[in-house]
């Protein structure tokens, strides 16, 4: 079929419409005209149909509202009341893929199947959950999913317990973890990166049910939302469902989820962390040294693939001359890097593993004395071909590791 540019199709008005040769798609923008909610739509021959909605949600502190949510509203629903859907859909479905994510400042929902009646069946309950979870109505379910007091026995200390707090607390044991959750948060000081969206165990418990239902509230609304299709599917019907059984019940709403750019600093921050180890541990050699870049923003498409690329060449890839030079000056047992480009202003991080406090300066200057040599002197361009080749294959094999393509 045919869609034209400004038509509406089910509720859905058609805003952009272009053919992805690289993968086989047609790609298509549409603007829910009653809420604004916005849906983009990959039309090819996958027989894997995905759906998958996802909401702005930057956190306004380390409580873990967003994550809590994540798991909550797939504790029941309006149409689907039963205690865990979510557990009954990954028993009894046919679903190639089922899922949810909390990110540092987004949340989404994301299914797979390659039958159309389960495809339905699981956007229906994917669908009734974001927007009409139980939440509301069985307090319960923050406790569980959140946090509680926990005492067995009447001598024994009161503790926390939930299942968030229970997963959080392994996350902040891990020293990598931490590392990068400081990193972000230093950055970060005055927007809301410096939060930790998953939530911190010192924080989760400062979590009321008043700011877990008034935090739904505000966010999982469609105006707030992201829809995305993908593969060899009916569209009309599904526009008509989405827009039939759900959007249409809702009015467009002004909701301020934007994020406020953090401001660049006059002069680079020096900053220490603790972590805990075991008393049995020697705590020599137990220093991550880290040098941390925020890179403009993710929608330099161009930055954003040169960052990406100079990751992998630095860094990565055998022979990668920053690496090479670090573990060469004994700086580390181990040198790695990482970009995170899945948020507004991108970071690009050099980490050392393995090393001790003292070695501080030796490691800025190595870094620094490398970088500029390959200012000066270049790349070697046999490295610098071999590594676009290697992400070229990568992205044209599209491996994704068993998970559908979409």
């Amino acid at each position: 079929m045919e869609y034209k540019i400004g038509t509406n199709y089910n509720g859905f008005v058609l805003v952009r419409e272009e053919n992805i040769k690289e993968v086989n798609s047609i790609a298509r923008i549409f603007e829910h005209e009653k809420t604004g909610a916005r849906l983009l739509h990959m039309e090819n021959d996958d027989t894997n149909k995905v759906f998958s909605i996802g909401f702005k949600t930057p956190p306004e502190d380390s409580t873990g509202v967003m994550h809590i949510l994540e798991h909550s509203v797939l504790c029941g629903s309006r149409k689907f009341p039963t205690k865990e859907p979510f557990v009954e859909l990954v028993k009894g479905s046919l679903n190639t893929f089922l899922n949810a994510m909390t990110f540092s400042d987004k949340t989404i929902y994301p299914i797979a199947s390659q039958n159309e009646k389960d495809f339905f069946n699981l956007m229906d309950v994917y669908l009734d959950a974001v927007f009409y979870p139980n939440i509301y109505k069985t307090k319960e379910i923050l406790m569980q999913e959140g946090w509680h007091y926990d005492l067995e026995k009447k001598e024994d200390e009161l503790t926390y317990k939930g299942v968030v707090y229970n997963e959080m607390k392994g996350a902040f044991s891990s020293p990598e973890g931490i590392l990068m959750r400081k990193i972000q948060e230093t950055l970060f000081p005055d927007n809301t990166y410096s939060n930790e969206s998953g939530g911190d165990p010192k924080y989760i418990p400062d979590l009321t049910y008043e700011q877990f239902i008034d935090t739904h509230k505000k966010y999982y609304h469609p105006s707030n939302s992201y829809i995305f299709l993908y593969g060899d599917m009916n569209l009309e019907k599904c526009l008509k469902f989405i827009n039939e059984e759900y959007l249409a019940d809702f009015d467009r709403k002004e909701i301020d989820a934007e994020i406020k750019p953090q401001e660049k600093y006059n002069s680079i921050k020096d900053v220490e962390y603790t972590y805990s180890i075991s008393e049995e541990d020697d705590d020599s050699e137990k220093t991550f040294l880290a040098l941390n870049y925020v890179t403009g923003r993710s929608t330099d498409e161009e930055v954003y693939m040169d960052l990406n690329l100079l990751e992998y060449i630095l860094l990565v890839a055998e022979g990668a001359p920053l690496k090479k030079a670090l573990l060469d000056a004994e700086i580390g047992k181990d040198v790695f890097g990482s970009f995170d480009g899945g948020i507004l202003q991108p970071v690009f991080s050099i980490i050392a593993k393995n090393s001790d406090v003292s070695k501080k300066e030796e490691f800025r200057k190595v870094v620094y004395d490398t970088l500029n040599d390959i200012v000066k002197n270049g790349i070697d361009k046999k490295l610098i071909e071999g590594c676009i080749n290697a992400f070229e294959f990568r992205l044209r094999e599209a491996d994704t590791g068993g998970y559908p393509k979409g």
